[in-house]
């Protein structure tokens, strides 16, 4: 009986990685597009594509291009957009189905998250101002965009999925030196020992300390409670955390079972460091993928809640609408991803293809 399990489990393990071959096979060139001299108009877009939105974060501090940048920035290729296969029951062809990539920059800031993200889910959704003439922005889809995702920054390690999202407690300070909107105290609330992973954020960010005086300015000549930082009055009817329903945990597992490619410059960095041989080079970008319950209280964790809550806040006008047929029923699948800045210990290559893998797992789901 445990060989015949075996060999099924191998069988079925077998399949499965010969179906991403071929998926992978279908992804966008990694190399980021050639410059052009002015911005060109989009090329059209196939109605029957999967319109997905791809986001990172702008510059800040010491970083001239944020790493969640550069690393989707290439996905806008125009000329090979990845597919998938359309189930059976869709279609009577063998045509994969076009899954077409829009890129949008968010600021390091906390009023360009509130001026940018919830205009990303209006209907049509609203594109922040594009002064890159490498990118091609072709008009957004009139019903939203079929699934988003957020990458940023966070500090050395493996590609985290996070799970969730916060509504309040974000105590640092943006890139331009402000903090997130305080609200009104009903009363006395002690502030939250930093998570392990707000450290990391504070290092990333050169913050010392995450305390915040009770004005956010200057410094108090008594122990102040600090305020409540984050979402007002508007997202009141929205909890402390919201979820994300892709399912984060399954995917993280679907991500360890695949192989990818080695990127030759990451190959010959690692050997220089005289690791140990028995580290496969070719399993090692996602082999370092995990789930994430904290996503940091800082910009991403923001935008992520923000998104999430406008997806909801969307769906809910569009089921009390009696003209929402042909709308999703759903709210639209939101999902963030922190990256390490590059090489530590991921290419920016590695990390591009991770995240297309991640987007065509994904839309193979939205059609099932």
């Amino acid at each position: 009986m445990d060989g015949a399990r075996q060999r099924r489990r191998l069988l079925e393990r077998s399949t499965e990685q010969m179906r991403m071959d071929t998926l992978r096979a279908a992804l966008p060139s990694l190399d980021p597009p050639a410059a052009a001299p002015m911005l060109q108009p989009a090329p059209p877009v196939d109605p029957h594509a999967i319109r997905v939105l791809l986001t990172g974060f702008g510059p800040f501090r010491n970083f001239n291009e944020n790493p969640s940048w550069l690393a989707i920035r290439p996905s806008t290729t125009p000329s090979s957009t990845p597919r998938h296969s359309r189930p059976s029951t869709m279609t009577t062809t063998n045509d994969p189905q076009p899954i077409h990539i829009t890129c949008a920059q968010i600021p390091m800031t906390y009023a360009g998250v509130l001026a940018t993200v919830p205009s990303l889910h209006a209907r049509p959704p609203i594109l922040p101002p594009n002064n890159d003439p490498t990118l091609l922005m072709p008009p957004p889809p009139e019903n939203g965009y079929d699934f988003v995702l957020h990458v940023a920054l966070a500090g050395r390690g493996p590609l985290r999925l996070e799970r969730l999202a916060h509504r309040h407690g974000y105590a640092m300070k943006d890139a331009e030196g402000e903090y997130a909107p305080s609200l009104p105290k009903d009363g006395p609330t002690p502030t939250p020992e930093a998570s392990e992973i707000e450290r990391m954020e504070m290092h990333l960010q050169g913050v010392m300390s995450s305390a915040v005086p009770a004005d956010g300015h200057g410094h108090s000549d008594g122990p102040e409670i600090p305020p409540i930082r984050g979402f007002g009055k508007s997202y009141d009817n929205f909890p402390e955390e919201i979820h994300s329903e892709v399912d984060v945990a399954k995917l993280v597992h679907f991500l360890k079972e695949i192989e990818m490619e080695e990127d030759p410059e990451d190959a010959m960095r690692v050997r220089s460091l005289n690791v140990t041989p028995s580290l496969n080079c070719r399993l090692m970008p996602l082999q370092r993928v995990y789930t994430s319950m904290d996503a940091g209280h800082y910009l991403c964790d923001f935008a992520y809640y923000c998104s999430l809550a406008e997806a909801k806040r969307v769906s809910s006008k569009q089921e009390k609408s009696k003209d929402h047929r042909g709308s999703p029923a759903k709210s639209t699948p939101v999902l963030a991803m922190h990256c390490p800045p590059v090489n530590q210990p991921l290419s920016t290559r590695h990390v591009t293809e991770a995240i297309k893998i991640v987007l065509v797992r994904i839309c193979s789901q939205l059609t099932q």
